[in-house]
């Protein structure tokens, strides 16, 4: 998956990357032929006493040194900017395909592992592609360059490269084969912080007004506790690693000197040779330790990389029209027929054979019980959710053939539990349609009954909206919402159960103004409050996800038991009569 992610998203920079491993190559080969000047130096300047050739050689080895420093840099500059842009795509990546989710595919992933996933991940897979650039690059150069011009120095001390090269890769891959399943683990568990976290954060007046936060802290502290656990577990292996490979390349120099020494007095080897084959060791080891470096980040991006392709290589079950409608020959018409809806792996269907049709100039109303399935109907409209079995029509045309952007501009959905972003009030209100003027957001603020407490906050259109509206009460958050849809001006307003927080006064005042602001629109009003549906064209009664009754509040009354039910549950008899 790591592989697939990286040839993907690499592909745009092939010029940059071609410019990394020159230059790094470049550094290398300076790094690499610094120990045979320096052998040069000591073999035929210092032991023969020959100052000249010292300087003059010398000023080579500093020539080549500002040459290794010029093309390091320039390597790391390209390596650093490509790894920013490779993590700067993937992010774009996701995020484009999460817009693409529906709400089945947000809920199967879950608000804070997507948002692990687009920062954590994505980071950890940026950092392995900026280390492989920086290090990983120069690393085989060197070990092959240096095991080269190491046979070059003295072919029989060579021999010590057969046995202690392998035995520092077996340490490491043993080392490494532990550490992947604890990524795994660690990454999991960084959900699992971030799902509280955004649970408390969200719902901390609950927690306050039940006094539980000793046991909110106590439920934080045990997912804290257990990533904590995997991080020391995986830290613990990271500080074996290490050390041994420093012990390996200590125990190595101290072989090398031990039987270069004996070569030396032999005098099978010089003593510039000597110094010379233990830099290449050293710059082999080294090159081998920087591969260890790497194989530490490699299983931890790749269990990232397999949750961001997870992600990315999911199709949204709302798949758009291969050839899309994009003009229709009526305007705000709705129809459902015989729809059903099933989440995936429920047993039991949320609808079944639902049918209704609401025309412009009416009021259609839908009521029932607590999971009936009124939500779910709403948010088919929008294709939020595609139905399972059924049609749903707008302007006689499937929603699954509409084109988005039409259907986006003739359906206006106000939700059950509305969202304001941050920014200000005119910035929301402009979220339908930006090219609303300010007298048509007062208009529409007025016909919400927001009006009087949007001119009261300072900065009036300009006043700032906290990340969820959380700086406005439920119901002004409701009004501005409502005022939002109507800005956006569609022709089928959904409203679901949108005038839950308003009180009776407000309920009232608003629904008369809507009456002549929409007018000629469609109308759909999911509610549980009788009075606000009462006086609806049509309302539809849902029990058990079933259509078992169509009419006005009048016919209903007199022949429908569930409806007469819920009335009487709000109203006396005399009250549901008048």
């Amino acid at each position: 998956m790591l592989i697939k992610l990286l040839r993907a998203h690499l592909g745009p920079y092939r010029r940059a990357i071609t410019l990394v491993v020159l230059f790094q190559f470049l550094q290398t080969l300076a790094t690499l032929y610094l120990p045979t000047l320096n052998a040069d130096i000591i073999d035929n300047g210092v032991v023969k006493g020959d100052t000249m050739y010292v300087m003059r050689i010398g000023g080579v080895m500093l020539g080549i040194t500002v040459f290794q420093i010029a093309a390091q840099i320039v390597a790391v500059y390209f390596g650093a900017r490509t790894a920013m842009a490779v993590g700067r795509d993937v992010r774009r990546d996701i995020f484009a395909r999460v817009q693409d989710f529906s709400a089945r595919e947000v809920g199967q992933f879950g608000a804070p592992s997507l948002i692990t996933r687009t920062t954590n991940d994505v980071q950890q897979v940026q950092m392995l592609v900026l280390l492989t650039f920086t290090l990983m690059v120069s690393a085989p150069i060197m070990c092959v360059g240096g095991v080269v011009l190491a046979l070059r120095q003295d072919v029989p001390l060579s021999g010590l490269l057969l046995v202690i090269v392998p035995v520092l890769v077996v340490t490491v891959g043993l080392i490494i084969r532990r550490m992947r399943p604890l990524f795994r683990h660690m990454q999991k568990r960084i959900d699992g912080v971030n799902r509280i976290m955004r649970e408390q954060i969200a719902g901390i007046r609950v927690i306050r007004a039940f006094v539980r936060d000793d046991r909110e802290q106590a439920r934080y502290q045990d997912a804290n506790d257990e990533l904590t656990d995997y991080s020391l577990r995986t830290g613990r292996l990271m500080a074996i690693m290490f050390p041994t490979v420093m012990l390996i390349v200590n125990v190595s120099s101290v072989l090398v000197l031990w039987f270069g020494g004996h070569r030396i007095e032999s005098g099978a080897m010089q003593v510039g040779a000597l110094t010379a084959f233990l830099s290449y060791l050293l710059q082999i080891l080294m090159s081998i330790m920087m591969a260890t470096f790497m194989f530490v980040m490699i299983p931890r991006a790749e269990v990232c990389a397999e949750r961001i392709e997870e992600v990315l290589n999911t199709e949204s079950s709302v798949v758009p029209p291969t050839e899309p409608v994009t003009s229709v020959g009526k305007h705000g018409y709705l129809e459902l027929r015989d729809v059903s809806f099933k989440y995936p792996g429920a047993e039991a269907s949320v609808l079944s054979g639902v049918g209704l049709a609401a025309r412009p100039r009416e009021v259609t109303a839908i009521i029932g019980s607590t999971g009936s399935g009124k939500t779910t109907l709403l948010n088919l409209i929008p294709r939020l959710f595609d139905a399972t079995g059924g049609q749903v029509l707008v302007d006689d045309v499937d929603v699954r053939l509409l084109d988005p952007d039409l259907l986006s501009t003739a359906v206006g959905l106000v939700p059950q539990r509305p969202y304001l972003f941050s920014g200000t009030i005119g910035s929301n209100l402009r979220y339908g349609n930006p090219d609303a003027t300010d007298e048509q957001l007062w208009e529409a603020l007025e016909v919400a009954q927001a009006r009087d407490f949007v001119e009261r906050m300072e900065g009036g259109l300009d006043a700032p909206i906290a990340q969820g509206g959380t700086n406005v009460s439920g119901g002004q958050r409701q009004r501005l919402a409502i005022a939002r849809a109507l800005v956006h001006r569609p022709e089928i307003y959904l409203f679901d159960d949108s005038f839950s927080a308003l009180d009776y006064a407000t309920d009232a005042a608003l629904r008369a103004a809507l009456t002549s602001y929409i007018a000629d629109a469609t109308v759909v009003i999911v509610a549980q409050r009788v009075s606000t549906i009462r006086d609806a064209d049509q309302i539809i009664v849902l029990d058990d996800g079933k259509v078992v009754g169509t009419g006005t509040h009048a016919d209903l009354m007199a022949d429908n038991e569930t409806y007469r039910e819920i009335v009487l549950s709000q109203l006396t008899e005399q009250e549901a009569a008048a």
